[in-house]
């Protein structure tokens, strides 16, 4: 029998933030009820039996909590955080611990990143941030894009979505890896994870060294927004584990989107589409629907609007769609000006027709930024081309401007 201390305890719950939770918060009957919802995949079951474990020791059922702990460990033999949990049972039987995980000695760099993951994973355990809620973002994918990824770095968290013609719903969620020093990615070599939309390439097909696990999906980093800015570096993937790691803590890649083996493998079919959006963000406010509806109606006009006056040929009305500081690939707003002044002098007959067009909130920017992507169909007398195209809109005085545009 387990000889508990009270501080060791406390210990655990300071460690994991989990004070609100004990006996007010969830109670046995509530968190049973819990557990059994949630346990749908390997997955689940290794997150529940770890929030469980806590729970139990919270509760005084030591014993229970090592027993749910060396469960945990016979299903996923190679969650490092499950061992870190049972050597503090273990050693709590002959000494009394200070802080969570001091069964080493030796406080690590590992020993803190293992703290930091079993403090992500239980607050994520106990929100409610499900089906019942969204980010407050605008993200109108198209129909060719079946499902929607948004990350959330302040929580480690991972939340994918299904497009039902146009209506988002909520399908799971997963524990994800980010970098080593954060997020807000500028440079080659800083080990952080960019913020902003991206697309998921096909998984990769050439031979990869094992820590990247079940395979890598490359994001479209840097993407033009980040070029515009200066940001530098590349190479940053969706990817999974080494064979002898479940999972790793919440900060520990070179700027990659890190998922344990199992869960990527259950996106494989969604990212093999190489279509799949991915809103990296910081710091999401929920809410309990989708409230962007408005939002995008006020930009579709904006784009309707450009669209009418593009056909038209009307050089100047087309022109007031574009911000002053409009600029892609070297190119700013004068330049761009006179160059439609020139192609539209004659006021050619055109044909545009636009199709299949999203709609993502940019989460980097001080101002409403929105990544329009779409398919341009357009014909004239001497041409006849039809391409992937993105724009990036900005609000400028409350009015959508065009800040960037060109191929996809």
């Amino acid at each position: 029998m387990i000889h508990w201390n009270k501080s060791l305890t406390y210990a655990l719950l300071t460690a994991v933030t989990l004070m609100p939770w004990n006996a007010t918060a969830i109670n046995s009957d509530s968190f049973s009820k819990l557990f059994q919802a949630k346990q749908n995949s390997l997955t689940d079951l290794a997150e529940n039996l770890l929030a469980k474990s806590l729970l139990e020791i919270t509760q005084g059922k030591h014993q229970q909590a090592l027993n749910t702990v060396d469960e945990l460990i016979k299903t996923v033999p190679n969650f490092k955080l499950a061992y870190l949990v049972r050597g503090d049972l273990l050693m709590a039987q002959a000494q009394q611990l200070q802080t969570f995980g001091s069964a080493d000695a030796n406080q690590t760099e590992a020993i803190e990143d293992l703290q930091a993951e079993a403090r992500v994973r239980i607050e994520h355990y106990l929100s409610k941030q499900h089906a019942d809620s969204a980010p407050n973002l605008l993200l109108a994918p198209n129909d060719q894009q079946g499902h929607v990824i948004v990350v959330d770095t302040d929580k480690s968290r991972l939340y994918l979505y299904k497009n039902n013609a146009g209506s988002l719903s909520y399908v799971k969620d997963y524990y994800v890896t980010l970098g080593k020093n954060g997020v807000d990615k500028k440079t080659e070599g800083d080990k952080r994870t960019p913020i902003g939309v991206y697309f998921a390439k096909q998984k990769l097909t050439q031979p990869l060294a094992d820590m990247y696990g079940e395979g890598a999906y490359p994001l479209n980093y840097p993407n033009e927004w980040d070029v515009r800015h200066n940001r530098g570096g590349s190479g940053i993937w969706l990817h999974g584990t080494a064979s002898d790691t479940y999972s790793r803590p919440p900060r520990a890649s070179d700027g990659c989107l890190v998922l344990s083996n199992q869960d990527l493998k259950s996106l494989g079919p969604i990212l093999q589409t190489g279509k799949t959006p991915i809103i990296i963000a910081n710091n999401l406010s929920w809410v309990a629907k989708q409230g962007n509806d408005a939002e995008a109606q006020s930009l579709q006009i904006a784009m309707d609007d450009w669209l009418k006056d593009w056909r038209s040929q009307d050089t100047q009305q087309y022109l007031s769609h574009y911000s002053q500081a409009f600029n892609n690939n070297g190119i700013n707003y004068q330049q761009w000006a006179e160059h439609k002044f020139r192609v539209q002098a004659n006021k050619p007959e055109v044909s545009i027709a636009l199709s299949n067009i999203s709609m993502f909130a940019y989460p980097d920017s001080d101002k409403k930024l929105v990544v329009v992507d779409f398919t341009q169909d357009f014909k004239s007398a001497h041409l006849s081309n039809k391409m992937q195209k993105r724009q990036y809109w900005i609000q400028e005085n409350g009015d959508w401007k065009i800040i960037s545009e060109g191929a996809a």
